[in-house]
């Protein structure tokens, strides 16, 4: 959280803070929009976590739970950011937070870091390889017009 709160204070410092949807005019990445999912985001993961481990939940319980949480993080800022192509992992992501928490009441329960933890750690590199592939086309192609 504390290097996120940096990058943005640099960000808006700088004058590098990026348009929500290059090209589109709307706003900018960290603006209320941001700020409102990203705090939901904080409370959920922890007030969650707390309340797992009020009911006894296993710890594995709290892989899943994270999971679930960042999963609806991705989701809700796509329409903030007026970029969809973040809700297809934050989709990826819930649904691996839900198996991970229906898990947990059954005897597979060692598999839900692997549900949770592994496979939304492929999601989100894929995801962040697949966006930066695509910037840097789209930087190649400003290049070339221009």
């Amino acid at each position: 959280m504390a290097m996120r709160t940096l990058a943005v204070k640099r960000a808006r410092s700088t004058g590098a803070e990026p348009d929500a949807a290059p090209g589109e005019g709307g706003g900018t990445m960290f603006g209320k929009g941001y700020v409102v999912i990203v705090v939901a985001e904080v409370v959920l993961l922890f007030g969650g976590i707390a309340v797992l481990g009020a009911l006894d939940r296993p710890q594995e319980t709290n892989v899943a739970w994270i999971a679930l949480v960042v999963g609806v993080h991705f989701v809700a800022l796509g329409p903030v950011w007026k970029n969809r192509s973040i809700m297809l992992p934050g989709a990826v992501l819930t649904v691996l937070g839900l198996a991970g928490l229906a898990v947990t009441s059954t005897s597979a329960l060692p598999w839900v870091p692997f549900f949770g933890g592994v496979l939304s750690g492929v999601t989100l590199l894929a995801g962040s390889l697949s966006a930066a592939r695509y910037a840097q086309a789209a930087q190649a192609a400003r290049a070339a017009s221009g």
